[in-house]
């Protein structure tokens, strides 16, 4: 009998993740881009009352839910944390691209008890060596219908704000650091559909 061995990614591939029906995400009509919101409470309401847990084989392909992901913008003395993803990232349409964008799917096991903002902080720990205090604070949402990644997710922008530029990346990005939001407008083309919405409101904001 043949034996098969399973890369990280599958195993990855296949984790049952949190998604809400699309039906039942949008307070009032959907919107498309990025939605500016300083409150989740309402959202984070609608998520605690449809959320799912299914296979994220099978939630990639099917644009009636929505996949529900923390994307965390870090600054640092009015710098962003812009990072680059590698060819091997387990989500292989958004391979090489920029992002400032630092987050991902969620499970079960981390969610009982917990609000979104928790789940911010654990996907920043798992995915970045950093040295120092950090706020939070909500942006926003994103919702991008334009392409096929951007149907099956939603995205819970924050912004986080540290007091150290000793940050590092660990996890399927391959490098990133700290550039001015003048830099940063440089590798505006190559980046992310999400980075791009984040980083046009943020330009407007200011840090």
């Amino acid at each position: 009998m043949t034996q098969t061995s399973v890369t990280s990614n599958e195993r990855r591939i296949d984790e049952n993740i949190l998604v809400v029906p699309r039906k039942n995400f949008f307070l009032d009509e959907p919107f498309n881009g990025f939605f500016a919101c300083n409150d989740f409470g309402a959202y984070q309401d609608v998520v605690q009352e449809h959320k799912q847990f299914l296979p994220r084989s099978e939630m990639e392909q099917n644009p009636s839910y929505k996949q529900i992901i923390p994307y965390l913008v870090f600054t640092y003395d009015k710098k962003l944390f812009l990072m680059q993803r590698a060819g091997t990232a387990g989500e292989q349409r958004l391979k090489n691209k920029y992002t400032l964008g630092i987050g991902g799917h969620v499970r079960e096991s981390d969610i009982a008890g917990k609000t979104i903002f928790d789940w911010a902080v654990r996907e920043f720990q798992e995915e970045i060596e950093y040295d120092g205090s950090l706020s939070i604070q909500p942006l926003g949402l994103i919702n991008d219908d334009s392409n096929a990644v951007g149907q099956v997710h939603v995205g819970f922008v924050f912004l986080l704000k540290g007091d150290s530029p000793n940050i590092a990346i660990r996890s399927e990005l391959k490098e990133g650091s700290l550039v001015s939001l003048e830099e940063c407008a440089g590798f505006v083309e190559n980046m992310e559909t999400w980075s791009q919405l984040a980083f046009a409101y943020v330009q407007t904001q200011g840090l």
